[in-house]
């Protein structure tokens, strides 16, 4: 049986012109797993750096996608089109299997934009696309540095480190390690520990409802730290 392949959508066709606003223009956000913030430290970095916004895949709650969430939650945005959209909110490659399409992971094209773009994943860096491609595979073929996002909970270290090492095994670099929310000091000092001088930290503090007002706020709090 053939599998169909999904069509982009077209949601916005005149971004907006902006001066890039930093040297490195594309960024990759991953997690050590599911929901541990990915969008909204999507939001806040795309709030700071004025960026355009990218989901390749979006899996469940269409009505209230993570692109609808970064156009309420921040100014201004452009949030490109997806090159995957399904219903079903699970696993991409589950998620295209009911509904007949398979995952093309040569399907997927960085948006032209001259201002910085950030990209969300979807989980983190071993959800399947498909049965033998997976997130981190996209990060390669995209060729973009990664923000890894850490949110503490029992068996972050483990999650946290196990991504970093991933990272390095596939040579992508990872520039910055992104704390969201409160860490106990013993947490943080293993992680951040564990990753190379380059890599810079990111704090975002918690942010219970995210609003205009709150992603604003954490951003400019990141001013302060001259990313």
């Amino acid at each position: 049986m053939n599998k169909k392949k999904a069509k982009p959508e077209t949601r916005i066709t005149h971004p907006v012109t902006r001066t890039p606003q930093h040297p490195m223009n594309k960024l990759f956000i991953t997690g050590i797993g599911t929901e541990v913030g990915k969008t909204i430290c999507s939001a806040v970095l795309t709030q700071y750096f004025k960026a355009d916004y990218w989901k390749p895949v979006q899996s469940g709650d269409l009505e209230y996608s993570d692109s609808y969430k970064i156009e309420s939650w921040t100014d201004d945005t452009v949030c490109h089109p997806e090159t995957y959209r399904f219903k079903l909110a699970a696993s991409p490659h589950q998620s295209a299997r009911e509904e007949d399409v398979q995952i093309d992971i040569n399907h997927f094209q960085i948006p032209q934009t001259d201002n910085m773009l950030i990209v969300e994943g979807a989980g983190g860096l071993m959800v399947p696309l498909s049965d033998d491609t997976f997130m981190i595979d996209l990060i390669e073929k995209l060729e973009l540095p990664t923000a890894l996002v850490v949110r503490n909970y029992l068996g972050c270290i483990n999650h946290s480190l196990l991504s970093i090492m991933a990272l390095e095994q596939k040579e992508i670099k990872l520039e910055y390690l992104i704390l969201n929310g409160t860490f106990p000091p013993d947490t943080e000092r293993v992680i951040s520990g564990y990753i190379k001088k380059e890599t810079r930290i990111i704090r975002i503090p918690e942010i219970d409802q995210p609003t205009k007002d709150s992603i604003r706020n954490a951003a400019e709090q990141l001013k302060k730290t001259n990313l």
